[in-house]
C-alpha cells in the first residue's frame, strides 16, 4: 500500500512513499508500475538523468526500496520524436476542419507511449487528418479522451487547440453523452441502477484499478438491462465520470465482470479477444457552431456473433 494523493495532484512531479508491501523492491520496477504509459527503459534513463531521488538523494536503477522511502520523479518535458503517419484503416463516422468523430476497432491502441511509437489510433489520424491540435503533446496529438485498446467504439479527437480545449471542458463537466454496450457475467437482478463507488490503484497490482477509499476519485457508472440471456446479461452504461477502467472496475465490483475482460473478467465461459465493451453512443456540442452532436456506431460483429450465439441457445 502507498501513498499516491501528490500523483494526482501535479503532472510534472509524482511522489510517493514505499509502505513495507514494497520494501526491497527496485525503484525501476516500482515507478514503472505506478505510472501510465511509461516503459522500464525511459524510467532507467530519467534515473540515469538525476530526474528520480529517494529521501532527497539520487540512486541507481538497482536500487532496492525500504519502507518509509520517500521517491520523488521530475517528469521532464517531453523530447521531440517523431510519430509517423501510418495507413492504418480508419472508420471516420464524420469529420470537419475542427473534430473528428472514429468508431476505434477492438486491438487498437489509442495513442503512442515513449518507446511504442507506431501502430496507434494517433499514427492512423496523422496519415488520415494532416492537422491535429497540440495541447497533449508530440505522443498524444488531437486526444481529448481515450478508450481501452480492446475496448470497441467511438472517440473524438481535435483538430486544433480551440476545438481541444472546449472538447476537454464539456468532459471535465460532465456533459458528453457517452453510452456503451457490455455484455457482463450473470443475471442482473435489477432492471437499472447506478455504481457510486471511488476508485483508485489496486496496491496489490498497480496496473490495475479496484474500488477503494484510499487515494481514490470520485467514479459514477449508470446501468440499464437491455437483455437477459441465460447466465449472461446485456447492459447500457452511461458515464457521469471518466476514470481508468471505469465501467470494467464498476462491473467486477458489483459481481458481473465483463465478458472477455482480460485482466477484471473470469477465466470461464464465453471467450472473446479482449472485453465485450463497445463504446456506441458519443454526444457532445461542437466548439465553433455550439450545435448539440449525437453519435452511434453498430456493434461489432465478434459482439454480435456471441449474442446471436447466446440467443440461440
Amino acid at each position: 500500500m502507498t501513498d499516491r494523493s501528490e500523483q494526482e495532484s501535479a503532472q510534472d512531479i509524482q511522489e510517493w512513499t514505499v509502505t513495507a508491501d514494497y520494501a526491497k523492491e527496485r525503484i525501476d520496477k516500482y515507478i514503472t508500475e505506478s505510472m501510465d504509459d511509461v516503459s522500464r527503459s525511459q524510467v532507467q534513463l530519467w534515473i540515469a538523468d538525476g530526474h528520480v531521488t529517494v529521501n532527497g538523494a539520487k540512486v541507481k536503477s538497482n536500487y532496492k526500496l525500504s519502507e518509509g522511502d520517500r521517491i520523488t520523479v521530475i517528469v521532464p518535458e517531453p523530447t521531440a520524436v517523431e510519430i509517423i503517419p501510418e495507413n492504418i484503416p480508419l472508420n471516420v463516422v464524420y469529420e470537419d476542419a475542427s473534430v473528428i468523430v472514429v468508431n476505434k476497432q477492438r486491438g487498437l491502441v489509442v495513442h503512442p507511449a515513449p518507446g511504442h511509437t507506431s501502430g496507434t489510433l494517433v499514427n492512423a489520424l496523422m496519415y488520415h487528418c494532416k492537422d491535429l491540435s497540440g495541447i497533449n503533446g508530440e505522443l498524444r496529438p488531437g486526444i481529448v479522451h481515450r478508450i481501452d485498446k480492446d475496448t470497441s467504439g467511438l472517440l473524438m479527437a481535435a483538430k486544433n487547440d480551440k476545438a481541444h480545449a472546449s472538447l476537454a471542458a464539456q468532459l471535465k463537466e460532465h456533459s458528453v453523452n457517452r453510452r456503451y454496450i457490455a455484455l457482463v457475467h450473470g443475471h442482473v437482478q435489477h432492471d437499472q441502477g447506478t455504481v457510486d463507488a471511488p476508485i483508485g490503484r489496486d496496491t496489490n497490482d498497480r496496473k490495475m484499478f479496484t474500488v477503494t477509499d484510499r487515494n481514490s476519485k470520485e467514479a459514477i457508472t449508470h446501468f440499464t438491462v437491455l437483455e437477459r440471456l441465460g447466465d449472461y446479461t446485456l447492459l447500457e452504461l452511461k458515464l457521469e465520470t471518466g476514470r481508468t477502467h471505469q465501467i470494467r472496475v464498476h462491473m467486477k465490483f458489483i459481481g458481473h465482470p465483463l465478458v472477455g475482460d482480460p485482466m477484471y473478467g473470469r477465466n470461464k465461459g464465453i471467450k472473446m479477444n479482449g472485453q465485450a465493451l463497445h463504446a456506441q453512443t458519443l454526444g457532445f456540442v461542437h466548439p465553433d457552431t455550439g450545435e448539440q452532436m449525437e453519435f452511434t456506431a453498430p456493434l461489432p460483429q465478434d459482439m454480435e456473433d456471441v449474442l446471436a450465439s447466446l440467443r440461440s441457445r
